[in-house]
């Protein structure tokens, strides 16, 4: 079974705007290069738990939140590293994938937060994405990561 990524975006720095990049190198057990998780410069770098070095959102996901909640919502206002289309992110939590060459698990979902909603600056954000939020996962081993790329999990 399978999807494809229709976007990357990473933030070097905390509560700075996501940028979006066509390709980016996936570090095991760190993060993205240049993402503000692989140097430790994310709000919630402090907090070491699992789920911290990829997280990922499904397009399908922001388009229902425009249109069901009216909310003035891009891709890159979620915060989320990848976008994908085609992958039901909630029930690959404990499921190891690929993302191109790129094996990661799912480790647990990305609920959307109070946190969110003050550095995207859209209003409605959290309660549009509640129980659709993306996925929080952990890089098993690295390698580019491309729009495009194929994401894969066993069906």
């Amino acid at each position: 079974m399978g999807g494809t990524v229709e976007a990357i975006y990473i933030s070097a720095v905390a509560q700075a705007p996501m940028r979006g990049v066509d390709e980016i190198e996936a570090v095991a057990g760190a993060g993205l290069e240049g993402d503000r998780y692989a140097a430790g410069a994310g709000s919630f770098s402090k907090n070491a738990v699992a789920g911290r070095a990829l997280t990922l959102i499904e397009s399908e996901a922001v388009e229902a939140a425009r249109r069901d909640y009216d909310v003035d919502l891009g891709p890159a206002d979620t915060r989320r590293n990848v976008v994908t289309r085609g992958v039901a992110l909630n029930h690959l939590v404990g499921k190891e994938f690929t993302i191109g060459t790129v094996r990661v698990v799912g480790v647990k979902l990305n609920e959307p937060c109070e946190h969110l909603e003050r550095v995207s600056g859209v209003d409605g954000i959290r309660k549009a994405l509640t129980h659709r939020g993306g996925l929080r996962a952990d890089i098993l081993a690295g390698g580019t990561v491309r729009i495009g790329d194929p994401v894969v999990w066993p069906g």
